[in-house]
């Protein structure tokens, strides 16, 4: 892990399309800016790791849950 000191106002470059600002600090709390290209997915570490969860919870649905599935939205019963 690199680990940088930074003040407000300064900034880390990450390749040549992301930057990290320091926006404010108040007590424990720094506020940062990020800059990155639309490709370029962003989240806070907690909400990365429930979007993996229920990935990984999706790719182990199985076809006969997602066929029953696709019946009730599309309204087709079993005659």
């Amino acid at each position: 892990m690199l680990i940088l000191t930074r003040k407000v106002g300064e900034a880390v470059a990450i390749g040549d399309d992301i930057q990290i600002s320091v926006v404010e600090i108040k007590g424990t709390q720094v506020k940062l800016g990020i800059r990155a290209p639309k490709s370029v997915e962003v989240h806070r570490e907690e909400i990365y790791l429930k979007i993996q969860e229920e990935n990984r919870r999706a790719a182990l649905v199985s076809k006969d849950s997602l066929g029953a599935a696709e019946e009730l939205i599309l309204g087709k019963k079993d005659s």
